[in-house]
């Protein structure tokens, strides 16, 4: 491959029976994802997992910490500080109640995935090293789904620092993948006094990386990343602090991208909107080019 863009065999046929009208495409489950920055010498870096290689899905592929939301925060209390569930519901697009529950999912996926906890004891605090047997003891049955992010916090006496996060962009997985997410990427940066550790099951290794240097590395064919990574990505590198990235999300623009499928004459054609990089020449009876 010219690159080290991820694709899944599988997709060609896939594409091909949705065309056709015989698939059926399977409704997007909402997720969160966090582009986790730390300020080095040379920049910011990001934080970074490679999903084990035993994956049923982009095995091998540099991603940040992040999953599914838990439907329990919906609806229940949770500690919050910060912009208001209204401010979040404006800014993704969403009711309050979906809201709470996807800025929810990007602050216990990041404690769950890579150790890093978003929330404090008041409004202008964060807590500290989160390394303790105790806390480790919490945050495997957070994993495990013993008890809701919102429990977890009361437990602890937390509230949720939404204002440690800023929204940055939405992707919505292709109609025709059999698993279909509806991600909003957030970004945030390194609290002061905790520090990262691989503590997700799904990844083999975590790295703190520039972003140009990931992107340069993906271009290279060496780092495997599915097309929102490398896209987001390349859009920190215009960032010269984490700070900065932080304070340059409010005004991004967050319409959903959606891949596009279409015939054009013996292939199909698969596009990403705004992201040319990633267009794929699917022949009708062979893999894609």
């Amino acid at each position: 491959m010219a690159n080290g863009q991820w694709y899944p065999p599988e997709w060609p046929d896939r594409i091909r029976a949705l065309a056709a009208g015989s698939l059926t495409p399977v409704t997007p489950r909402r997720a969160a994802t966090v582009m986790l920055l730390k300020d080095t010498g040379t920049g910011p870096a990001v934080h970074m997992l490679r999903r084990r290689a035993s994956m049923a899905f982009a095995a091998g592929a540099y991603a940040y910490p992040g999953g599914g939301v838990d439907p329990r925060d919906d609806e229940r209390h949770v500690g919050w500080a910060g912009p208001t569930r209204a401010w979040w519901a404006n800014r993704l697009g969403v009711d309050e109640t979906a809201a709470q529950a996807i800025v929810c999912a990007a602050v216990r996926e990041t404690y769950e995935e890579a150790g890093v906890l978003l929330a404090g004891p008041d409004p202008g605090s964060v807590v500290g090293d989160t390394t303790g047997p105790d806390w480790e003891a919490d945050r495997a049955a957070l994993v495990a789904r013993d008890f809701s992010f919102a429990e977890f916090l009361d437990r602890r006496g937390l509230l949720l620092r939404s204002d440690l996060l800023s929204a940055w962009t939405r992707w919505i997985t292709p109609e025709f993948e059999a698993r279909r997410y509806d991600t909003w990427f957030f970004v945030a940066c390194l609290p002061e006094g905790q520090r990262t550790r691989n503590t997700s099951t799904e990844a083999d290794r975590t790295v703190w990386i520039r972003p140009a240097e990931a992107a340069a590395s993906y271009d290279k064919g060496e780092l495997l990343m599915m097309p929102p990574t490398i896209a987001t990505l390349r859009q920190l590198t215009a960032y010269g602090t984490a700070a900065d990235a932080l304070a340059g999300a409010p005004g991004r623009d967050l319409t959903p991208v959606l891949a596009q499928a279409r015939l054009e004459g013996d292939e199909i054609v698969l596009s990403w909107p705004g992201h040319d990089e990633f267009t794929k020449h699917i022949p009708t009876g062979g893999a894609p080019a």
